[in-house]
């Protein structure tokens, strides 16, 4: 499923504007991305909370499945028009859950791409940690029924154990 990016895509890929909700997240993106999670995985899943890496690390992100303390699959989700120190929060909150997760944990950042589209070299940065492996990959709005294809391959791979 890990996907690479390379010049093409990247003045190809089509990252729409959406609407923003008050707690700074696109409806959209956020949305779309609860609803369809939490359709493939049910009560293994939890939104809003901080996972444990295998090393003890503490790290906040938007969806772990399928818990906080057995993440096997992280979903970031950042949907809003950003300032230039707001995009450096979000490749440091990015950076954060690399360096936090399991090598086996799918790591999916899903944006609708509003400030990544004025910001290339950011985009470039995120392109970067997919490309490497360290992202699975990255969705747009646009991409929400290869988002959905993909949690349900990632759904019958994923160990619900917790060990």
């Amino acid at each position: 499923m890990g996907t690479k990016w390379g010049t093409a895509e990247l003045k190809s890929t089509r990252l729409p504007r959406a609407k923003c909700a008050p707690n700074g997240l696109s409806d959209k993106s956020a949305g779309h991305a609860v609803n369809k999670a939490r359709d493939r995985f049910s009560e293994n899943f939890q939104a809003r909370c901080t996972f444990s890496g295998p090393h003890g690390r503490e790290v906040k992100c938007d969806f772990a499945i399928p818990s906080k303390a057995a993440a096997r699959i992280l979903i970031e989700s950042k949907g809003y028009g950003a300032t230039s120190s707001k995009m450096t929060d979000i490749l440091g909150d990015i950076r954060t859950i690399i360096a936090a997760k399991r090598p086996d944990t799918s790591f999916l950042f899903f944006t609708d791409g509003l400030t990544l589209k004025q910001r290339k070299n950011d985009l470039r940065k995120i392109v970067e940690f997919q490309n490497n492996g360290d992202i699975t990959r990255i969705y747009a709005y646009a991409m929400a029924d290869q988002f959905e294809k993909d949690l349900t391959q990632l759904r019958p791979s994923t160990s619900f154990s917790e060990t």
